[in-house]
């Protein structure tokens, strides 16, 4: 069978003596042990070369000679030889094929090509020599081996998640992500430097200028591919880019990007972990501000408010050295290959160290900037009149950045990593980060105080199930010693989970009189009458207070995100799953709308327990149920997570998984 293994880590080989050996009974022989790099490209381009380390030669026996492979002897029994060869920690990756020449006092003898004793070598996480070393082996179970994850989103008051099927062990997708690197024609110079290859992997997973891995689509027509929403797993997308020959897949967004992204890493042995920021800012230009233009009436102006905030972005961290930076600055490092920005002429991301960000050191490789305006930028509100002059009604430093999660080692829980990331907002660490920031060419905060209302505004909303009425609850908080009366405007529209704004659904007026230092509390009814002939895919509401103190003529405002649960989707096993008998899985889901669901697709899903099953339906009615059973024959014991998605044009994101123990 075909070997896998890391670099510096030994592999043994039998050289079975008939006829090879047969003269070598009674003496020693000069065995050399030719690697040659196995690359799918071009033959021309990647002629095996000593130089550029794509032929090695080991040498054992006689004729050993100096080099950074080493070979050695490690035992005999008749006309057998076991030797142990043990590849450099800086090798490049990638597969390799064997050859092997017994030098006797006899002649020269070389075996014949044999696919079969092809080996891949991959990056070394156990090995300290190794730039991807990672020291605990529970870091290295959960960031390298573990082959299912959990990405996070929704937004931060209402943290939704999914499992993901990185499967980086199933079959063809070590294959598959080496034909990235080939298809994307990466240098073999850069094939054994971990840093430059993350840099160009987080390229090659988007199909901007490259014609990488996937294709980004946040217009909701996904006619000539599949929606976004209803994958389950990274070996389905990478197996089809392999078997269509390198081309792009249809269609990702933010969370696909990130899991394919992190089966890629994982499957070459650099450790990888999804992370997820919520309230993550998307600065156009750069200036650590994100703009919000409202118009007269308080209502988001989307033709002139160019900066988005997404609800939720999913990028990767890898755990890496990096010599390139001052010691403190290896260590967990930024990776995202969702095109949102190019970078040195290609829409990728990083790596970019994460302390670096949280110390405002940005003038480090790579992107630091880009990313330290996603967890830090200002929201800044403005005011636009009829003539289309604006003035900045308030400033909030605390929306972006809010929470950065990614999930716990060995655990379904999440790890709050935002300490990680930035300084307790406010503090003087919080500052003097912000400080090093503007030395490093960020634009100053230069923008002048706003004087302090002494009211403050807020949204509330409980978790609502998409197709319910539900009730808004806007706070007003009095802390002066003058009653005050507040006017406001409440914009209700549907909002895509980037921050793009589609169609206003809500405009309603509210008044208030709030006692000194009191709060009071204003109801906001919200129908679904109003909201489900807009909703977009991923069920996002955004609403806009825009606020007036009729006594000092004073302005505020806020905004919130409203996050509605999709239909649940249930998962049942009948039986005992044990190896080698059969047990059966039903899934079960039931249209509570008023509407009919048409070409609906159920997608399941487990590594190891099942291949990724795809079943169509035309049509659901309202009130009608969708049953699916299938039987399964594990072939190997252990806990295994069958995933299930549901997915068509007007209901997206319907998931669950389900554990199941294989005795």
């Amino acid at each position: 069978p075909q070997h896998l293994m890391p670099s510096s880590h030994c592999m043994i080989f039998k050289v079975i003596g008939s006829p090879l050996f047969s003269h070598c009974t009674t003496i020693w022989a000069s065995i050399q042990l030719l690697l040659r790099l196995n690359c799918m490209m071009d033959t021309k381009v990647f002629s095996p070369d000593e130089n550029r380390g794509t032929y090695i030669a080991v040498f054992i026996g006689k004729e050993k000679r100096d080099g950074r492979w080493n070979g050695r002897v490690i035992g005999t029994q008749g006309n057998d030889v076991t030797v142990g060869i043990t590849p450099d920690a800086s090798c490049i990756i990638g597969r390799f094929r064997t050859f092997v020449t017994v030098v006797t006092d006899f002649g020269k003898q070389r075996t014949q090509r044999n696919p079969d004793t092809d080996f891949y070598v991959l990056f070394n996480p156990w090995d300290p020599a190794d730039l991807v070393y990672v020291s605990r082996d529970t870091d290295r179970q959960e960031y390298v081996l573990n082959d299912v994850g959990i990405i996070y989103n929704g937004e931060f008051n209402n943290i939704t998640s999914r499992s993901w099927n990185y499967g980086q062990f199933e079959e063809g997708v070590l294959d598959a992500c080496l034909l990235v690197l080939d298809a994307g024609k990466v240098p073999l110079l850069y094939r054994g430097n971990a840093i430059e290859l993350v840099r160009l992997g987080s390229a090659l997973m988007n199909s901007q200028d490259d014609n990488g891995v996937l294709v980004g689509n946040w217009s909701s027509d996904y006619s000539i591919g599949t929606a976004p929403t209803a994958w389950t797993g990274s070996p389905e997308i990478l197996l089809k880019y392999a078997k269509d020959g390198g081309l792009p897949v249809c269609f990702a967004q933010c969370w696909v990007f990130a899991g394919v992204l992190n089966t890629f890493l994982r499957c070459l042995g650099i450790p990888a972990r999804v992370v997820t920021n919520f309230a993550s800012a998307h600065d156009n230009t750069g200036n650590l501000k994100t703009d919000i233009i409202l118009d007269e009436n308080g209502g988001m102006n989307r033709s002139r408010t160019r900066d988005s905030i997404w609800n939720y972005h999913s990028w990767n961290e890898v755990y890496m050295r990096r010599p390139d930076l001052p010691e403190k600055y290896s260590g967990w490092q930024v990776v995202d290959s969702t095109p949102q920005e190019t970078s040195d002429g290609l829409y990728r991301c990083g790596p970019t160290s994460v302390n670096a960000i949280k110390d405002g050191e940005l003038s480090y490789p790579f992107d630091a900037r880009f990313v330290f305006a996603e967890l830090n930028s200002d929201l800044i509100y403005y005011q636009s009149d009829k003539y289309g002059n604006t003035k900045i009604i308030q400033v909030d430093t605390t929306y972006v950045g809010k929470l950065l999660i990614t999930k716990r080692v060995n655990s379904n829980a999440y790890d709050d990593i935002t300490s990680t990331y930035k300084y307790p907002e406010g503090s003087d660490k919080d500052r003097q980060a912000m400080q090093m920031a503007e030395h490093r060419g960020i634009a100053p905060r230069d923008y002048i105080p706003l004087a302090e209302t002494g009211v403050h505004i807020e949204l509330q909303a409980d978790t609502i199930k998409m197709g319910e009425n539900f009730k808004l609850t806007l706070n007003i908080k009095n802390q002066t010693s003058q009653k005050c009366t507040i006017s406001a405007t409440i914009t209700g529209c549907v909002v895509y989970y980037t921050g793009v704004t589609s169609s206003i659904f809500k405009l309603e007026s509210k008044a208030a009189s709030v006692d000194p230092w009191k709060t009071t509390k204003v109801m906001i009814d919200v129908k679904a009458s109003e909201y489900m002939p807009y909703l977009l895919e991923q069920y996002n509401l955004l609403f806009v207070v825009y606020g007036r103190i009729q006594e000092t003529g004073m302005a505020l405002t806020t905004m919130r995100v409203v996050a509605l649960r999709p239909p649940e989707l249930t998962i049942k096993v009948t039986g005992t799953p044990r190896v080698g008998k059969d047990f059966m899985v039903t899934v079960s889901f039931r249209n509570p709308f008023n509407f009919i669901l048409k070409n609906v697709q159920l997608r399941l899903e487990s590594p190891g327990l099942i291949l990724t099953k795809l079943k169509t339906y035309d049509q659901i009615a309202p009130g009608g149920t969708l049953q699916h059973t299938d039987t399964i024959t594990p072939q190997y014991p252990g806990k295994k997570v069958l995933m299930a998605c549901l997915d068509c044009a007007t209901v997206r994101q319907v998931t669950n998984q389900l554990e199941i123990f294989v005795q």
